[in-house]
């Protein structure tokens, strides 16, 4: 029987190319669907739609990408994806793997619940409460509760610069996501989980403490020790996600800490580095899931 299946993005980039094709080698029928033109009905036809698309008479949605947008925009989309759950279409990663993994402060949260060793970090609303933080970690990274690709992310080590910052946040009704700095020689590691396993994973070494591959750190493959893979494995089941980016911070004291883990992943750096086919194992994870 072919499986029906849609990608649900905000762009036709390499990674729907690739995800598609990889879903086409294995015979299903694929549709790539605009996320802004998802509608919703209740009663008299299907229950969401995209271009005519009932995604609800669908085996699986795929969510490459969730733009931005207002607060009602972002609740409805995250709405109509728990309504196609319900109605038993498999959505990959899960409406609740997505909300837990594009809120830093939840993500966090999660990961010290589930005993994965996480940055120190002070989640805070208002300017003094911030300052406060600030004083009490010293040197901490501040980032937008909701962001990716190290885009609006800075590090803060003096008293001056933290209260220019937060003032300047203050002005947006910013949330204050504090992040205690963890010296790591300008290296970090990604290592891309999909189901159980960690599949590939690699270095990012920077010029400076940012380690995006999007601020210019260098990709090289590497071989996770196991005691490193089953901590990855560890910190994506505890968003309950079936594939994810989990970034590593191995400290200059020898520590490895788990400081972020990306439910909505790019791997096209890894797989510059990497000579496993990552879109096809993506591919068959969500195949795997239905019934």
């Amino acid at each position: 029987m072919q499986r029906r299946v849609a990608i649900l993005t905000g762009s036709e980039n390499w990674h729907v190319r690739v995800l598609s094709q990889a879903l086409r080698d294995r015979g299903c029928q694929v549709s790539v669907l605009p996320v802004v033109a998802v509608t919703a009905r209740v009663g008299g036809g299907p229950a969401v739609s995209c271009r005519d698309v009932a995604l609800d008479a669908l085996d699986a949605v795929v969510i490459r990408t969730l733009p931005g947008g207002t607060t009602e925009q972002i609740v409805y989309r995250m709405d109509a994806l728990q309504t196609l759950q319900r109605r038993g279409v498999r959505v990959v990663n899960s409406p609740r793997a997505i909300e837990r993994t594009v809120d830093k402060y939840l993500t966090s949260a999660l990961l010290e619940e589930a005993g994965v060793p996480t940055p120190l970090t002070i989640v805070a609303q208002g300017f003094d409460a911030a300052m406060q933080a600030f004083r009490e970690l010293g040197d901490v990274v501040a980032k937008p509760l909701f962001g990716s690709e190290g885009r609006g992310i800075v590090r803060l080590t003096d008293a001056d610069t933290a209260y220019r910052v937060f003032r300047a946040w203050e002005l947006i009704g910013a949330v204050y996501y504090l992040q205690a700095f963890i010296p790591h020689c300008d290296s970090d590691v990604r290592a891309f989980v999909i189901g159980e396993r960690v599949v590939a994973a690699m270095t990012r070494t920077g010029d400076s403490w940012k380690t995006n591959v999007r601020q210019g750190a260098e990709p090289t493959a590497f071989e996770l020790p196991p005691a490193w893979a089953e901590l990855a494995v560890r910190a994506a089941r505890a968003v309950g996600a079936d594939y994810a980016g989990v970034d590593l911070l191995p400290a200059a004291d020898g520590r490895i800490f788990v400081p972020e883990v990306n439910g909505i992943p790019g791997w096209a750096a890894l797989q510059r580095v990497s000579a496993v086919d990552i879109a096809g194992l993506i591919a068959e994870q969500v195949l795997e899931g239905l019934t």
